[in-house]
């Protein structure tokens, strides 16, 4: 991937950068979330941090933004339960209990691959930590791939700007537990 071009073309789509991230503060990022960045995310991050409103500030890991933003997927999982009836057959029976019913739904996403904030609702999975994870659009379980990984997603994301369509998503990486709702 080419850090630069990616930059500079994000500069002019209007996103600020701050210097990257340095080894200890990627450490103190993953060590505070328990997450692993894959390479792809680490390496960007490392060369130039994005900065703004939608963009976590990793740099800053007691920013309640990040935390909040981690707990986006499941808060939406729940809400759709409770509003639109989602439970899937593969769940078994839906307690009657909502406490318990909820238990299920935190267990499941705690033992599923963390949703990494990248902007907005767009995650990365934590695994595996390696180069090529798809970033997923995450809204309650309105679940889309929206990358093949980072790169064919920033092109996604922001291909005006790179004077191209959007890039074609194609195969992507089988995620534990999220894939199943893009399916």
């Amino acid at each position: 991937m080419d850090f630069r071009h990616i930059k500079s073309t994000l500069e002019r789509a209007g996103v600020n950068f701050q210097p990257g991230l340095s080894s200890a503060e990627v450490k103190a990022a993953e060590d505070r979330f328990s997450l692993a960045f894959p390479d792809d995310l680490r390496e960007f991050l490392m060369f130039a941090l994005p900065s703004g409103e939608r963009f976590p500030n990793w740099r800053n890991p007691e920013d309640p933004e990040i935390a909040r933003a981690l707990g986006w997927p499941l808060e939406g999982i729940w809400f759709d339960v409770q509003q639109n009836g989602f439970w899937p057959a593969e769940w078994g029976t839906k307690p009657d209990d909502e406490s318990a019913a909820y238990e299920v739904i935190r267990k499941r996403v705690a033992a599923a691959p963390k949703l990494i904030p990248i902007i907005g609702h767009r995650y990365m999975p934590d695994r595996p930590a390696k180069r090529g994870n798809p970033v997923f659009s995450v809204y309650q379980t309105d679940i889309i791939h929206y990358g093949s990984d980072l790169e064919n997603y920033l092109h996604n994301e922001f291909y005006h700007y790179f004077g191209t369509p959007p890039h074609r998503i194609g195969e992507t990486r089988t995620i534990e537990f999220w894939s199943s709702f893009v399916e």
